[in-house]
């Protein structure tokens, strides 16, 4: 079937996913969400290698390809490259991870192609940059995680380097990708030109380290390991209550008064050890003792209905099953639900942004590798003779 749009919001727009594993695809998927028609190409099923999550029939590949159509081309002959470029020609975006010197080598970097689309909007997600004495290195999102800084500051203070349950890196460089590409568009309206736009995995992870970064580049302070307690603000943290594990944030000298009132020890407001910010932060131990012997002694549920209450910050540290069984998490409607050919029913978990007049939905489930090949090719004027032949030789 044709295009099929999530969203009216970007239904205009056709982008071309030259992308493959995550950072690539998570762009394209931020687009396809919100209705652009995105078209991923990919190699013949002869020529592929391991460049998939987990295999076609994986849950990360389910979740990751959704709202797209698939085709196969192979882009070491020339006629694929031909029918690259035909597309390109007719495209608003296109989006590629390939090492920075193969776009290059096989004549679809920006410049080839904007000679002929002046409109293009060309995004390039690398590891490490597209320039610079790093630039051809591979990239994967736990060496961006580590050299990033992220690791360092993560885990349990002494424990050693620890990474993020998540691919942060790749997720975070995929999410900028598509808000650059935005940016891009809207630039566009007012000058009729594309343009060049390139993020990496490194990139995404030094700026998502946000404070941690200021209080290196302002104060020349280099930030430690705090574990599960946050390394400013205190007490922040995770708290053993009777029945378990739960987090609680205390920020500002009037949310700690009504902490202490809460936990039956008005009398920390002036004890010495914990009179300010800086004194609990010296006696951080003691007074995180302290408030667990307390919490201790009812369970979880309690001290959450309490402390809430008191406008004080807290909740259950719950497992995905949990997180799906919060009442909170059903309301607020983040699971689609998606028929697949090829999976029956699905449940996937759509956009955590609402456009009210123009909302994304899933529309189409992750199609099979170039499930979609004869229909986007017909719309470049081919034939079935032509299609026959090109199959034939291997083209998709």
């Amino acid at each position: 079937m044709p295009h099929l749009p999530a969203s009216s919001a970007l239904s205009r727009f056709r982008v071309i996913d030259l992308t493959q594993v995550r950072a690539g695809p998570t762009c394209c998927r931020q687009l396809a969400d919100w209705g652009a028609d995105v078209i991923q190409v990919q190699m013949p099923e002869h020529m592929r290698g391991d460049d998939t999550l987990g295999g076609q029939d994986g849950s990360d590949y389910q979740y990751t390809h959704r709202n797209k159509r698939s085709i196969t081309l192979d882009l070491k002959q020339a006629e694929g490259i031909a029918l690259l470029k035909r597309l390109i020609a007719k495209a608003d975006v296109v989006v590629e991870n390939f090492r920075p010197d193969v776009k290059h080598r096989l004549g679809i970097d920006y410049d080839s192609l904007s000679a002929e689309n002046p409109r293009l909007v060309y995004a390039s997600i690398s590891g490490f940059g597209q320039t610079g004495p790093l630039a051809q290195r591979p990239g994967f999102d736990q060496i961006a995680q580590g050299m990033g800084g992220l690791m360092s500051v993560t885990g349990l203070p002494g424990q050693g380097p620890v990474r993020v349950g998540i691919p942060i890196a790749d997720l975070c460089a995929g999410i900028f990708a598509a808000q650059g590409i935005l940016v891009a568009l809207l630039e566009r309206e007012h000058s009729g030109r594309g343009q060049f736009v390139h993020t990496s995995l490194l990139e995404s992870m030094v700026y998502m380290m946000d404070f941690q970064t200021a209080r290196w580049t302002l104060d020349a302070e280099v930030a430690q390991q705090a574990g599960n307690f946050h390394p400013t603000s205190i007490p922040t943290g995770v708290y053993r209550a009777r029945d378990g594990w739960m987090n609680i944030a205390v920020f500002g000298s009037k949310i700690w008064e009504r902490f202490c009132e809460i936990l039956g020890a008005p009398h920390w407001v002036h004890d010495a050890r914990y009179i300010d910010k800086a004194a609990r932060s010296v006696n951080r131990e003691a007074l995180n003792a302290e408030i667990n012997e307390r919490l201790a002694a009812h369970d979880r549920a309690y001290w959450i209905e309490r402390l809430n209450a008191g406008g004080v910050a807290c909740g259950l540290i719950n497992d995905m099953q949990a997180v799906f069984d919060e009442p909170q998490v059903q309301h607020l409607n983040m699971v689609h639900e998606v028929e697949s050919a090829h999976r029956g029913k699905q449940r996937l978990v759509g956009q955590p942004v609402t456009l009210e007049r123009t909302p994304s939905t899933i529309a189409r489930a992750t199609p099979r590798r170039g499930e979609h090949t004869s229909e986007v090719l017909g719309e470049l004027g081919l034939g079935a003779d032509e299609l026959q032949r090109l199959k034939a030789q291997g083209v998709f």
